[in-house]
């Protein structure tokens, strides 16, 4: 069952970079995927994309993921539209091809159904032509990788009705991305006309023997670029304007607009030496490292930015911010009656690469992160939601204890389950333990005392009496189990 409403299964016409990466997106918020391409590949080319997806998605966000998807791949356009929510269309960027999968998967698809097309350039008006209902289609413009790249510029047709944009900002909002709507139909729309300008004087740059591949990049991540990933362009320039602001920006720098510093529309011919120079150059900045060891180091560089930028609740942070509020929700909303008989088993993670020392093992304070996300999935189970935190009200970890009883690896899949010791109405005192998924055997336990605080007053504070009734139903259960042999335990001093 999708934790999205209304979104149980998709239907993706194309699964190359772009559609493999729909999928991911897609796939991983739990909602099913109906796949069209003729690539006889395009299995094990999703699949590969699939893996790099789950390891950086769940690097990217703090809650856990919901059950992933079912992903199946059909035989035509027609089965990809058939008994689906939501159609997103990712085929080659030919007008026709295009048109002509739009036309055979809106024949049998209902009305309400939309049509989402990834086309980078495209005019939505065009791809319409010849469509059933073409006024359900609407561009939903991705950048890669999808999976991680929260941009989706929505464009509509002249066709296009209000309800059909508002649906899929609905849908890609709730895959955890900031949908950019456009008010007009344009040739590229607004990014890719942004790095169409950058890449001509980039070509020109090379043709002319002025810069290298390398030193091109070198002169955007080591400077602008820093300063793009969280403010653009045009603030980036207001800022640069002083106290002033744009108006004194543009009186200082403006007159240079005229000087011979680029040569945006002429753009060199693409020649066999140009062709070659540029494969040479990229090839020896890429190394020996492969497209699936280079999409990874992307996939590391963009967590790192987008995490950072969250810290400071900015820009694409705050996008993924947002997301994990939906995450930690939509966990703690199911419709599966719990079974308060013994510990609740609330969180399970399979160890990446990632949580591994030198020694090969999970690195310590990795299992305190795994009993930290069991007791975050507890405190969603008993009612504390975003709703919850954004009234000012949160239990904050006061106290932790760690015992360590054996190794686990990267690979090895673990589940923690989460006992309540005890509680009043400021206090809880929560016991973990993390067991191995195959065989139950226990890794290690952990212990902790939260406290109910008022954020808006910075002091404890009674919980809110619905969340105190249900920690008092678990405790009528859990008070009667066996008291767990490490509770209570403080570092000892030796046998």
């Amino acid at each position: 069952m999708s934790p999205i409403p209304g979104l149980q299964t998709v239907g993706l016409l194309g699964g190359g970079v772009i559609g493999g990466g729909w999928a991911a997106r897609f796939l991983l918020n739990g909602v099913d995927v109906k796949m069209y391409d003729p690539d006889p590949e395009a299995p094990r080319k999703v699949a590969e994309v699939m893996a790099n997806a789950r390891r950086a998605l769940t690097k990217l966000v703090m809650p856990a993921l919901p059950p992933e998807g079912t992903l199946t791949f059909v035989a035509t356009p027609e089965e990809a539209a058939t008994d689906v929510d939501f159609v997103q269309e990712s085929a080659p960027e030919r007008l026709e091809l295009k048109q002509s999968l739009l036309r055979r998967a809106s024949a049998v698809a209902p009305p309400h159904v939309v049509f989402g097309s990834s086309t980078s350039g495209l005019l939505p008006t065009q791809m319409q032509e010849g469509m059933t209902h073409p006024e359900r289609l609407v561009v939903g413009h991705p950048f890669n990788p999808v999976y991680l790249m929260p941009l989706v510029e929505t464009c509509g047709g002249d066709a296009t009705t209000e309800a059909t944009e508002d649906r899929a900002v609905e849908v890609y909002t709730a895959l955890g991305m900031h949908p950019l709507r456009l008010s007009k139909e344009i040739d590229g729309f607004v990014a890719d006309r942004l790095m169409e300008a950058l890449w001509r004087e980039a070509l020109w740059l090379v043709n002319d023997g002025i810069a290298t591949a390398e030193e091109i990049d070198d002169a955007i991540r080591f400077g602008p670029g820093l300063r793009w990933s969280f403010m653009g362009t045009m603030l980036i320039y207001r800022i640069a304007g002083g106290e002033a602001g744009m108006r004194h920006f543009m009186a200082q720098f403006g007159p240079a607009l005229k000087w011979p510093w680029t040569k945006l529309m002429d753009v060199p011919e693409l020649t066999d030496e140009l062709l070659d120079l540029l494969v040479a150059q990229s090839d020896a900045q890429a190394g020996p490292a492969t497209i699936r060891e280079l999409e990874a180091l992307r996939d590391d560089c963009l967590i790192s930015v987008i995490q950072g930028l969250r810290a400071a609740d900015y820009g694409a942070g705050r996008v993924l911010d947002a997301y994990e509020k939906v995450l930690f929700d939509r966990a703690s909303q199911t419709s599966v009656e719990p079974d308060l008989s013994g510990p609740l088993r609330l969180h399970e993670v399979t160890v990446p690469t990632e949580w591994v020392d030198y020694n090969g093992h999970m690195n310590d304070s990795r299992y305190m992160q795994l009993s930290s996300e069991g007791g975050d999935r507890f405190l969603r189970f008993i009612g504390m939601d975003a709703a919850y935190l954004a009234s000012g009200r949160s239990f904050f970890t006061v106290e932790s204890h760690v015992n360590y009883l054996a190794q686990a690896k990267a690979g090895d899949h673990l589940y923690v389950t989460v006992q309540l010791i005890s509680h009043d109405d400021k206090r809880l005192r929560l016991f973990t333990e993390m067991r191995r998924a195959d065989d139950d055997s226990l890794v290690a336990t952990a212990e902790h005392m939260m406290l109910h605080v008022d954020t808006t007053l910075d002091k404890a504070a009674p919980a809110d009496p619905a969340i105190l009734a249900t920690l008092a139903t678990i405790a009528e259960h859990h008070t009667t189990l066996e008291r767990p042999a490490q509770a209570g335990r403080a570092i000892g001093q030796g046998r």
